[in-house]
């Protein structure tokens, strides 16, 4: 077997060669994983919960299963981000509500992974409730990122993204509403995708058609992602949203060199301060897509309502999933929950009919606007990593914000225009933190989005800067 530094360092997608060919087995990587959480991850704290026992009796039924027909994965292991149930797995939410909570069943996503050969081995660190771009709470405390100790892994799939960028996971499972998957990709060098809606099938909880948030993966490189992807599509009775998996796989359009044809940048998508670093970096990257033979312009759809229209959706998104918490166990709730719940309990009709009108509005005219471009690029987050006892960016290019949230409005404006969306590393800062360039593709449209990007990622040259050990505060 090859050394365990080797394995650390290998891509998913070899890993699941491997794997096929029966050249390192389930147990060996679960071996490695432990071994590499027990050097790193107590200064990282990405993966609070673990759960091996559990894992090696899943690979041990999976092994007694054929070469080649043990799924997608084939014994890979996968943590899961701690808002989403495991059977038999301490699931807290990030909340001391939660603290003890022991689900007795998985959420069906959970299921439909382990049946394309994912080992669950680990819950990955969130903030209470997924609220906020910051990963901490109460429960683990904070998760720091590994590019430097001092600064934040952002939120909420925090966790997720510093265990692949400090190499104790090789995929990971996280979730994204107002950018949960994109913004800790981008701090941590990482690749995060936010999904189409009902790409990837889940347990619907408190609503029926619940859709600013979805489930989604995490990787190194934009193929690993895209194999995620494969493992975790599909549609499922129980998630009456859900869409079939398509005929060709995600991996077959990540590797397939399809080069878009015209693309825009945005610095800012006509919304939102952006740090002139961050946009001189971004702009950059996305500009080198002519190498590719693309047309690069400045350009972005019409999304001015998009702060009124997400604080309305979010804020009634919380009250229905989150009201009665507030009724009995306000004194165990953060701050920013209780805001969001409230914001939500005193909301009047006409609010939800406006906002619900202007997001149908900004859909139309994104869809018209890909009518035109392949893809739209932007800065994935607004400022770089930020240190990490700040529970938010207050502010940024001179500009105040209003409340906690506003500042992910580059984010948010896709997430209401339904568009999947990824987070590539496209950079550095002066100071040696990682950037993220947010490409964004038509609504179902991942396999362009995964072409495109893979066909990026190979121009910037940035694969395989992830594993890292560590580093201290800068």
């Amino acid at each position: 077997m090859a050394s365990n530094q080797g394995l650390v360092r290998a891509t998913a997608c070899a890993l699941v060669d491997k794997l096929n060919s029966g050249e390192v087995t389930p147990l060996d990587l679960l071996d490695v994983l432990e071994q590499r959480i027990a050097e790193v991850d107590g200064k990282v704290n990405a993966l609070p919960t673990l759960c091996f026992d559990r894992a090696r009796s899943h690979a041990t039924s999976l092994m007694q299963k054929p070469l080649g027909e043990r799924g997608l994965l084939a014994g890979l292991p996968v943590p899961i981000k701690d808002l989403t149930d495991v059977a038999g797995v301490l699931t807290t939410q990030g909340s001391p509500i939660y603290r003890d909570t022991i689900p007795a069943r998985s959420d069906l996503l959970v299921e439909h992974l382990e049946s394309n050969g994912g080992v669950i081995y680990a819950k990955s660190n969130t903030p209470e409730f997924g609220a906020g771009a910051n990963t901490f709470n109460e429960v683990f405390g904070a998760t720091r990122n590994p590019w430097d100790l001092a600064r934040s892994a952002a939120g909420s799939s925090g966790g997720a993204a510093a265990a692949l960028a400090s190499g104790t996971a090789w995929l990971a499972h996280g979730s994204d509403m107002g950018g949960s998957l994109r913004n800790p990709a981008s701090f941590c060098g990482v690749v995060g995708l936010r999904p189409s809606i009902g790409r990837v099938a889940h347990s619907p909880k408190f609503k029926i058609d619940r859709n600013l948030g979805v489930q989604g993966p995490m990787a190194r490189n934009v193929e690993d992602l895209a194999l995620l992807l494969d493992a975790m599509c599909g549609e499922h009775p129980a998630d009456l949203l859900s869409l079939p998996s398509p005929p060709a796989s995600f991996l077959s359009a990540a590797r397939s060199g399809g080069r878009p044809r015209r693309v825009a940048y945005s610095p800012d998508l006509g919304i939102t301060p952006v740090d002139p670093e961050v946009v001189a970096i971004t702009r950059k990257a996305a500009f080198r897509f002519a190498e590719a033979g693309a047309i690069v312009e400045e350009a972005h759809p019409d999304l001015r309502e998009a702060h009124e229209c997400f604080h309305v959706l979010r804020a009634f998104d919380f009250a229905i999933s989150k009201a009665a918490l507030l009724r009995d166990k306000r004194d165990q709730l953060k701050p920013e929950v209780i805001w969001n719940i409230e914001e939500g309990l005193k909301l009047k009709v006409e609010q939800l009919e406006r906002a619900e009108a202007q997001r149908v509005a900004m859909a139309a005219r994104a869809l018209e606007f890909f009518a035109s471009y392949d893809l739209l690029l932007a800065p994935a987050t607004i400022v770089a990593p930020f240190p990490v006892e700040h529970r938010y960016v207050a502010e940024c290019a001179g500009r105040k914000f209003d409340n906690y949230v506003e500042w992910l409005a580059i984010v948010y404006a896709i997430t209401l225009v339904c568009c999947p969306a990824l987070s590539l590393p496209c950079g550095f800062t002066a100071s040696g933190l990682p950037v993220g360039l947010q490409i964004v593709a038509p609504p179902r449209g991942e396999a362009r989005l995964l072409a495109g990007a893979g066909v990026l990622e190979d121009i910037l040259g940035l694969r395989g800067t992830t594993p890292i050990d560590p580093r201290p505060a800068r």
